[in-house]
Formats: structure tokens, C-alpha cells, sequence
């Protein structure tokens, strides 16, 4: 019996040395439990005669439990292969899909922006990934919610922040609380282990928990309150000091108005009184004082809401509505200056430009240069054009670079003057185009005496939209330009200038008087008068044979065109003498009739009348 007992534990032994399927333990299991009762069955009938039959069924035994025991090796065996094969095959479905969610991670990562863990302005880390049907973005404000609760709440204990770690997922705990999940996806995301990961996430939670408790402290709240009033009563006394300051400097300016101030004075006219500069100077002064006053109110006040974590994030905003425009307008200036420098150059380059051509009309005006079929005259309307150009040249430059001229309303407000200037600058446009033509036709010259439709007198200015003129009677008459172009001009000073200026007058005479006699009459005269040149001589042409009398006209050339009406008069005043010292009378013979039955039956109103005539 005791070497059966023996055998069972070693064959147990071995039994359990062997790792083994948990079916193939129970069926040993149950051999064992059925071998040891039939030992003790054994053990109580134990007699001499039945010794050596026992010896032979345990024998017996012994053989079939090593036979079966063979047989639940190989079946041992065979579950293992399909155990490890089931298991293998898992794990390299599991490694598959790991490696395509990394791939569609890694195409999302470029377009996909993480949502940012903030609590009151500190971001804590990154989250991407959803999980159980909440967003990222809902899963960051719950833990941001979290974590500001309980640093907020002086309730909730300290405590520890530890891992929880389940079938897929980690939980980050502080106390009973669960501040968030860590999942596979976040780990994949963030291309670590999710244990590493939740680890680095606990110690951020961790840190930010302690510094909330830290803050919310009673005794830190004193403090804070304790520095607010410090600085309410600090900014008290900068608006005392800055009101003394400036009252201070009033009393200075109106004592130096009684003393050495003086009215200011531009070019001989009075333009302030002393009474005024000082209202000027206080007015200033004042409006320097609330510029002060509100610029130290603007910085103190960000300054207050910031002492408390719950206006923090408010004085933070006020603060930015200060500095971002200074900021913005500081990047503007220095983002600015390289197009400032190009503008600069542009503006040098055509301004040396407009000099040269400056300096070269004024050469050509004067005649030191000459160039063949280039006009003296034409040297300044064409500088001007040239400038006229250059400068717009220079605006359309220069446009690109002006700050705003990209936007909508830049732009919408150049097409909308653009639009004014075309719709109310026809005549305007239509003048300058006629002044650029008549410079280049050349018509008239400033000083030239002509004539425009009725009007006669000396060119006094000619500009590019209009021309002035001064008449005989010293009257100023202003022309534009497209008017003249669009009206006969008589240039007589162009005609006396070339070819001399024939003046003449119409004189009628009888034919009692010998022509020949008007002739040398009418010639002395034009020679009597000063202005009228003897070469070529004058001469008298007869126009017209009429019934009773004849047309002369005394024709006599002259150089000084705005002479005229002067040499005119004085060439009438000669033929006045001349004839009335040969005793020829300036009359024309005019002879009327009448039928005899017409004649009046008042014959003394008819003699009357005949008489008369």
C-alpha cells in the first residue's frame, strides 16, 4: 500500500510538473481521487492470501496510468499547438490593426489640429482622440471642468493623484474622483506607451491641482486683498501728484503771460493775442492732464483684476485691448519700412528727374540750347507736361506700396474719386487738351496783340486751361482755352512781326474830285503818321464805283501791332487836315428825286424840304 501511495505522488509530481490543459488536470485530478479510494478499499480487506493478487492489479494499474498518462501528454500537447496558434494569430490581428491605426493617425496628423486641455489660461497638454461617443473637444472642457472644480473647492481634501489602470483604458484619479481617461488611441496619437502616457498626464494633473489649492488659500486671499488696497491707494496718490503737477504748471503759464509773453505774429498779422495763447496753452495743458490720467488708470486697472485668479482672465483681456493695437500698429511700422524705403527711392529717383529736365527747359528757354524745330516757347509747357507725367509715373509707383491700399476700402474709395473727377472734369480736361494744342500750334504768344471773336486786346497769360487778355480798355478778359479753339483768331502781332500789319480805312469822295489828288492826298497822309513805315509805301486802292460818289481805301503797313488803334487815329487825324487844307470837303453828294404827282400839296412844306436838300 505504501509503495501504491508512493507511486500516486510521483506520478501527481509529475502530473503537476508538467504545465497542462485544465481539462487534462481535472481528469487527472479525478484518476488520482479514484486510485487513492480504491487503496483504502485495498487497505481495509488487506489479507495474506490476496497480496500477490493486489501486487498484480497495481501493476495493472500502474501500466494503464502511465498509458493514459501518455495520452494526456499528447493531448496536452495538441491544446498547446492550438493554444499558441490561437495566439499567435491574435496577436498578429492586433499588430495589423495597431499598424493601421498608425497609418491613419499618421494621414491625420498633418490636417488635424489637437484641442488643448486650458484651465484659466494654462494649457495642460493635447487631446485627439474621441472616446465612448465624446469628441475631444468634450472630453478637454469635462477634464478642464475637473480639475477646476476641485482646486476651486477648499472642501475636497488633498490628495494624491494615482493610475487605475482596466482592460484597455487607464483611469487618473485624485481620491475617488476620476480626472480623465487615457486610452490606446491617445497613446497612439502621442506615439508612446499608454502607461508612459498616463504617467506624464498624472503628473501635469498633479501639479495643476496643487498650484489651484495654493491660490484659493485663505491666507493668499488676504494677501491678494491686502494688495489691492496697496495699489487703489498708490494709484490715489500718482492722480493727487499728477493734479499738483499740473496745477502747479498753470499757475506758471499765467504768470508767465503777465510777465514775457508775447502775441504771436505771422507775417504781420497778429495771429494770437497773449489772452488767447494763454487759453491755448491752459487749454493744452489740460488735455495733457486727462491723457495722463487716463493712460494711468488704463495700466492700474488690468493691474487690480489680475491680483484675483477669478478676474484674472478679464484683466488679461483689458490688458490686451491696450497692447494689441500698440503692438499692432509697432509690427505695421516695422513690417512698413522696407515699402517706406522703396517709396523713398522712387520719390528720389523722379524728383533728380523733374531737376534735369528742369534745368535743360530752362537752357532751351533761354536759348543757350537750341535743338532744330524745338520752339524757346514750347520749353516750359512741355517741362510741365513732362513733370505732369513723372508724377503720375511716380503715384502709379508708388500705389502698391501705400499701407492699405490692398484693402476693399482703400480701393473703393480711389475708384470712387476716380469716378467724381471723370464725371466732373469734361470741361476742365477739354480746356487742358486745347491749352496743350494751342501751345503746340502755336497761335498766339503772351504779349501778342489779337483778336478772339470780338474780343481784341494784348495776351496778358496763357496757362494750360485758360488765356487772359487785356483790351484796349484795360479790361481783363479771360478765355478758355477750348473756346479759342473753337473760334477764329487773329494774331496781328504774328502779321507784323513777318510781314508788317496793313492798316486802312475806307474814305468816299465825288466824282468832282480828281481821283489822283485823294491819291496823293491819302498817301501824304499815311506817311504823316508816326508808326507807319515809308517801305513799303503805302498805297490806296479804289473799291467800289458807286452813282454819286467813290470808295477809297488808304492802305499803309506798320510793325507795332499794339499800336494799332493809336497810328489809326492818328491817320485820320492827317487826312482831316490834308483835305481840309486843299479845300476838299469830306462829304459824299447824295441826290434824291421824286415823281411830279408826288410831290406834296403844301408847296411851301415842299420848298422847305427841297432846300433842305
Amino acid at each position: 500500500m505504501r509503495r501504491l501511495f508512493f507511486l500516486l505522488l510521483a506520478l501527481l509530481s509529475m502530473i503537476c510538473a508538467v504545465p497542462v490543459h485544465s481539462q487534462l488536470m481535472k481528469r487527472a485530478g479525478e484518476f488520482l481521487s479514484t486510485a487513492l479510494e480504491d487503496g483504502e478499499a485495498d487497505s481495509l480487506a488487506d489479507t495474506p492470501g490476496s497480496i500477490e493478487e493486489r501486487i498484480r492489479r497495481d501493476s495493472l494499474r500502474l501500466h494503464e496510468m502511465t498509458l493514459q498518462l501518455q495520452e494526456m501528454k499528447l493531448k496536452e500537447i495538441t491544446l498547446n499547438a492550438q493554444l499558441n496558434d490561437a495566439t499567435g494569430r491574435n496577436h498578429k490581428a492586433d499588430s495589423i490593426k495597431k499598424a493601421e491605426q498608425l497609418r491613419m493617425i499618421d494621414s491625420l496628423r498633418n490636417v488635424t489640429s489637437g484641442v488643448p486641455v486650458v484651465v484659466e489660461g494654462d494649457t495642460l497638454f493635447m487631446l485627439y482622440a474621441s472616446m465612448g461617443g465624446r469628441s475631444a473637444f468634450d472630453r478637454a472642457e469635462r477634464i478642464a471642468e475637473t480639475v477646476k472644480k476641485i482646486g476651486d473647492n477648499r472642501r475636497i481634501r488633498r490628495d494624491t493623484v494615482h493610475l487605475f489602470e482596466n482592460e484597455g483604458y487607464i483611469d487618473i484619479m485624485y481620491g475617488d474622483k476620476v480626472l480623465m481617461t487615457v486610452t490606446v488611441q491617445d497613446a497612439l496619437w502621442e506615439g508612446i506607451e499608454q502607461q508612459e502616457l498616463a504617467g506624464s498626464y498624472s503628473r501635469i494633473l498633479s501639479a495643476k491641482i496643487d498650484f489651484l489649492k495654493n491660490e484659493n488659500s485663505f491666507l493668499l486671499m488676504l494677501k491678494r486683498a491686502a494688495l489691492f488696497v496697496a495699489v487703489i491707494l498708490i494709484q490715489y496718490l500718482i492722480f493727487k501728484f499728477i493734479n499738483w503737477l499740473f496745477r502747479k504748471l498753470r499757475r506758471r503759464i499765467i504768470k508767465f503771460k503777465q510777465q514775457k509773453m508775447h502775441a504771436l505774429v505771422v507775417k504781420d498779422y497778429e495771429l494770437l493775442n497773449t489772452d488767447r495763447l494763454c487759453r491755448v496753452l491752459l487749454l493744452v495743458c489740460n488735455i495733457i492732464r486727462c491723457f495722463i490720467l487716463l493712460m494711468v488708470l488704463v495700466l492700474t486697472v488690468p493691474v487690480l483684476f489680475s491680483i484675483f485668479p477669478q478676474t484674472e482672465g478679464l484683466a488679461m483681456k483689458l490688458f490686451r485691448y491696450i497692447i494689441d493695437p500698440v503692438k499692432m500698429v509697432v509690427k505695421a511700422v516695422i513690417d512698413y519700412i522696407p515699402n517706406l524705403f522703396i517709396i523713398i527711392v522712387i520719390w528720389y529717383c523722379v524728383r533728380y528727374l523733374v531737376k534735369m529736365f528742369r534745368y535743360l527747359s530752362r537752357e532751351i528757354e533761354t536759348e543757350k540750347l537750341k535743338i532744330s524745330g524745338f520752339y524757346p516757347e514750347w520749353a516750359q509747357p512741355t517741362f510741365n507736361i513732362v513733370r505732369f507725367l513723372l508724377y503720375a509715373f511716380m503715384i502709379a509707383m508708388i500705389y502698391p506700396y501705400l499701407p492699405g491700399a490692398k484693402s476693399g476700402v482703400f480701393q473703393g474709395i480711389s475708384v470712387f474719386v476716380g469716378l467724381i473727377v471723370s464725371l466732373g472734369s469734361s470741361t476742365v480736361i477739354s480746356n487742358f487738351i486745347a491749352g496743350f494744342v494751342i501751345t503746340y500750334m502755336r497761335p498766339f504768344r503772351p504779349g501778342d496783340f489779337i483778336k478772339v471773336k470780338d474780343t481784341i486786346g494784348t495776351v496778358v497769360e496763357k496757362t494750360p486751361f485758360i488765356t487772359r487778355m487785356k483790351t484796349i480798355k484795360n479790361e481783363i478778359v479771360t478765355i478758355p482755352n477750348s473756346f479759342i479753339m473753337s473760334s477764329d483768331t487773329v494774331n496781328y502781332s504774328a502779321s507784323a512781326r513777318k510781314y508788317g500789319l496793313i492798316i486802312h480805312t475806307v474814305m468816299t469822295m465825288g466824282y468832282d474830285v480828281p481821283w489822283r489828288r485823294v491819291h496823293e492826298l491819302l498817301i501824304k497822309s499815311a506817311l504823316q503818321t508816326e508808326g507807319v513805315l515809308e517801305n513799303p509805301k503805302p498805297f490806296v486802292l479804289e473799291l467800289d464805283l458807286n452813282d454819286n460818289y467813290m470808295c477809297y481805301q488808304i492802305n499803309a503797313y506798320i510793325k507795332d501791332a499794339d499800336m494799332m488803334p493809336d497810328i489809326m487815329s492818328d491817320l485820320l487825324q492827317h487826312v482831316q487836315d490834308n483835305f481840309h487844307d486843299a479845300e476838299i470837303d469830306l462829304v459824299a453828294p447824295h441826290f434824291y428825286s421824286k415823281r411830279e404827282g408826288e410831290f406834296p400839296k403844301d408847296r411851301a412844306k415842299f420848298r422847305r424840304i427841297h432846300s433842305l436838300d
